[in-house]
């Protein structure tokens, strides 16, 4: 009776060591599986549903944006990841913007321009969008408009280089911001 108790004794202590082992094995695949699914934050930035989820503030529009002006001038994005980007960038501008802008030129420009910038090794180091409290309102000619001062610093041949823009926004008919242009701070009249 003693070498049967010992045999179950045995068999129990196997099951569960392989239970274990078994439990452990999992437990480490799907750690590793987590940290195999970490997405790029050129990744996340294009992951932004924007039918579902379209920024609904005039600063949110703008920090956006300015995300992925982040994700074209500092990442190492493929050219489709490059071109999606760039779409996604369109789909903030307001129509008057997209008609001036022809998709197919824009895009070429704007590949044209990032090559240059990582040339040239530039770096875009810091982004700051004014809070929603600074946004200037207005309307003209029946449309309702907002401006928004955003400041970045691009890093030019070991130089700081800050810029003030100043962002024009148009609300369009679905009550949505749409960028509608912008230009240097300097170059803008304080209304």
């Amino acid at each position: 009776m003693k070498k049967s108790t010992l045999r179950i004794t045995i068999i129990f202590i196997v099951l569960i060591a392989g239970i274990v082992g078994y439990y452990a094995y999992l437990s480490g695949r799907s750690r590793k599986m987590d940290s195999d699914a970490k997405m790029t934050e050129t990744q996340l930035v294009l992951n932004r549903d924007m039918r579902n989820d379209y920024p609904s503030t005039v600063r949110e529009v703008v920090k956006y944006y300015m995300d992925i002006q982040k994700c074209l001038y500092n990442s190492e994005c493929t050219d489709e990841e490059l071109e999606l980007l760039g779409l996604r960038a369109r789909e903030l501008y307001d129509a008057d913007l997209l008609e001036n802008n022809e998709e197919e030129m824009n895009l070429l420009q704007l590949k044209s321009e990032v090559a240059s910038f990582r040339t040239s090794e530039n770096k875009m180091i810091s982004i700051s969008v004014a809070s929603s409290v600074n946004v200037d309102t207005f309307k003209e000619d029946g449309y309702e408009f907002a401006r928004i001062q955003c400041n970045y610093t691009v890093i030019e041949k070991g130089k700081s280089n800050p810029t003030e823009t100043i962002f024009l926004l148009r609300r369009d008919e679905n009550r949505r911001w749409k960028i509608y242009g912008w230009d240097l701070a300097e170059n803008v009249n304080p209304q």
